[in-house]
């Protein structure tokens, strides 16, 4: 490969990077070609962008960027691919629905800052939230007083109006 075909290649990896909040690497090397085709359209289905590169050009890539991502550099032998994402769990999730075969395995991941190193960590992923959910959870908890009140309001009422029904009866 020429140099400049892997300057660009640095600088796509790094740009990607870059485009996604988090991003898993993975080893795919022992799928077949139909279940590598599966999974890159599970992958499309779930907004999971899955690229397959060279571990020193990823290095580089890393080395480019802001921050330090030297904790990764332990990982990068063999085969790796990277799902980059914007949902911090969709990989995680779809890495162990797979994961029955033996295939992806989990080499690393960033996810929210964080990283996570080694296969060990995928329950841990999978339990991650996204901001959409832990938004929902808050909204969730701030309606909880206000649903409370407004039911014991309302069953207050219809007791009132029972008592009173009863009473008018008699």
């Amino acid at each position: 490969m020429r140099k400049e075909d892997k300057g660009t290649i640095i600088e796509t990896i790094a740009a990607t990077i870059k485009d996604y909040e988090h991003f898993y690497l993975t080893d795919i090397a022992t799928l077949n070609s139909a279940k590598t085709s599966e999974l890159r359209r599970e992958c499309a289905k779930q907004e999971i962008k899955l690229m397959v590169v060279k571990n020193t050009l990823l290095q580089k890539a890393l080395d480019t960027l802001e921050g330090d991502y030297s904790e990764l550099s332990q990982v990068l032998k063999g085969n790796t691919a990277i799902m980059f994402t914007n949902s911090a769990n969709a990989p995680a999730k779809l890495i162990a629905k797979y994961k029955k075969e033996g295939v992806p395995s989990l080499k690393a991941a960033y996810v929210q800052e964080s990283f996570y190193i080694g296969a060990q960590n995928l329950q841990a992923l999978e339990n991650v939230k996204s901001k959409n959910e832990l938004i929902a959870d808050v909204v969730a908890l701030l309606q909880s007083p206000a649903k409370n009140v407004i039911s014991a309001l309302q069953s207050g009422g219809n007791t009132i109006h029972g008592v009173l029904e009863t009473l008018s009866k008699r």
